[in-house]
């Protein structure tokens, strides 16, 4: 029997996604969780995989489509008799009216005999690599009427915080979890009833917005284009997510003509709004008379304002750091450090390893040193429960250290620290970062954080304040390196290379003096490279 995979939800506000690849072809068999088909959203690339065992039947989007959530992404056969014809069918031959109007049968719901039903609603795929999450806290109960898109459900992942919307309208008849629970991908989460109209209607509205949306795809393919059109564009499609194709429209630009300047010419929207910037100022000059060139200055813009939602990475981390604030009694300690010593290694091992491709910051040395200090104050690298009662000690050391990208603050963290090398840590700092900004960091690698760097320094901070990742009971901010005239030991003025740390620790298990005695131990390792080195593994 041939059946559509619905496009499931891949991050809390996201809507609709642009195909990027699609890893199968028709009459492709597939397996279960077998990638399929990388998508772009305005949160990150995302890959898709298959829920069942199968025959790829259909796929209803092309490379470069705009694919809508809660809609057909393929059509896949579940039995042999079903998967013969779906190869004979993608072999060439097209479908007869007949075989389509059989096709349209088969994907129209059973009408029951009654003008309602009840079906369940589906826990989809919330996030890469996510199979389960906790139910936070209902937003409706049994017997509330919802509406479409209508907020039914705070559930947490690993990762963050996200709310389920009701997928269609009707009223609710059952809700299989409660408050606290564990809920899992791809099971039942409620049942809802809804009146046989209500199901033509919905089904009507998604027939509509997904022929809208190829549509539009389409248009923006087929616009002609000026003499100087991008690769991307003469190829038939720029590549941009979907946020960036809505600003082109708001604007009413061609993005087809805007030349990207993302990885392998992506369009971004800074691209959009310059391609804006320089059209009206080109027209202007074309319109602007040469023996009057004060009437050529362009206008200022007063009193102008506009209002971006609040979506995916930023929303999570705008949730999370509310909850850290608002749970966890924070206090800040910073201190001094001494570089000069360390910083001289540092270079003389990244000259040394260049060759080998390793690439060494100063970032793997702070990360080693924090788990050398970490083994003799256990309690930093330890988190309590939410009403106290508890703390759990971790004897791995998978220290976060915070990536400032293009879709928000992403935490990756090195796994076991403690047991890993020098180079071992660089080469993970390395991946994550990439990784980071990208888009493209693994659920597993944002999972299980015990304690959080954040550099600043990099922008040019010096002193922060920083908030605890939750549920980690400590997090520190490095400021930037300045070389500034201290005296020696003799008294004399010497030039050496200082930092400034700022700590923030969770007060209810760690006080002032176990923070100061932990960064003074961690202070020691770097401003003493060899007796570090003696303390490695």
């Amino acid at each position: 029997m041939s059946k559509d995979f619905i496009l499931p939800d891949i991050g809390e506000g996201i809507v609709e996604c642009e195909i990027v690849e699609w890893l199968v072809q028709e009459g492709d068999t597939i397996k279960e969780d077998q990638p399929v088909v990388d998508v772009m959203t305005d949160k990150a690339l995302v890959q898709i995989p298959a829920k069942d065992d199968g025959v790829v039947a259909k796929l209803y989007y092309k490379q470069g489509d705009i694919a809508k959530v809660h809609e057909p992404l393929f059509a896949v056969t579940e039995d042999a008799d079903d998967a013969d014809v779906a190869r004979s069918s993608t072999a060439g031959e097209p479908e007869s009216a007949n075989s389509a109007e059989t096709k349209d049968a088969k994907a129209e719901p059973a009408k029951s005999e009654s003008s309602s039903s009840v079906t369940d609603f589906i826990l989809p795929d919330i996030g890469e690599g996510i199979v389960e999450c906790e139910i936070v806290e209902w937003q409706v109960k049994e017997g509330d009427t919802i509406e479409e898109d209508q907020p039914v459900v705070d559930v947490m992942t690993d990762k963050a915080l996200v709310q389920i919307p009701a997928k269609e309208h009707g009223v609710v008849e059952k809700l299989y979890y409660k408050q606290g629970d564990i809920a899992k991908v791809h099971e039942p989460l409620f049942a809802v009833r809804v009146e046989g109209d209500a199901d033509q209607a919905a089904g009507a509205s998604a027939a509509a917005d997904q022929t809208t949306s190829k549509t539009e795809s389409e248009q923006t393919a087929a616009e002609p284009g000026h003499a100087a059109v991008p690769q991307a564009a003469r190829q038939g499609k720029a590549i941009a997510s979907p946020a960036v194709r809505r600003r082109a429209r708001e604007l009413d630009v061609d993005i087809s003509q805007v030349e990207g300047s993302g990885a392998k010419g992506r369009v971004m929207k800074e691209d959009v709004e310059q391609f804006v910037a320089r059209s009206s100022t080109t027209g202007q000059a074309q319109t602007t008379p040469a023996s009057s060139a004060e009437t050529s200055k362009p206008t200022a813009t007063i009193g102008g304002k506009h209002t971006e939602a609040i979506r995916g990475v930023k929303a999570a981390m705008a949730k999370a750091m509310t909850e850290s604030v608002r749970t966890i009694p924070h206090f800040t300690y910073a201190d001094e450090f001494d570089l000069t010593a360390i910083m001289a290694l540092q270079k003389q091992l990244k000259e040394r390893y260049k060759d080998e491709g390793v690439r060494i910051t100063m970032m793997p040395f702070f990360i080693k040193a924090l788990s050398l200090a970490l083994k003799e104050f256990p309690i930093m690298n330890a988190q309590v429960n939410d009403d106290c009662t508890e703390v759990t000690y971790f004897d791995d050391h998978n220290i976060g250290m915070a990536v400032d990208t293009k879709i928000g603050l992403l935490v990756p963290n090195v796994k076991q620290v403690q047991n890993k090398s020098l180079i071992d840590v660089a080469n993970e700092v390395t991946r994550l970062t990439q990784a980071a900004r990208e888009g493209r960091v693994a659920q597993e690698d944002m999972k299980g954080g015990t304690i959080s760097i954040s550099n600043i320094g990099v922008i040019g901070g010096t002193v922060a304040t920083p908030i605890i990742n939750k549920p980690e009971a400590a997090i520190v901010a490095l400021g930037k390196v300045q070389e500034l005239p201290r005296f020696d030991a003799n008294g004399n003025v010497v030039a050496r290379k200082l930092m400034t740390v700022s700590w923030s620790g969770d007060h209810r298990i760690i006080d002032g003096g176990t923070i100061a005695r932990f960064n003074k131990r961690w202070q020691e390792f770097l401003e003493d490279p060899t007796s570090m080195l003696v303390h490695m593994v």
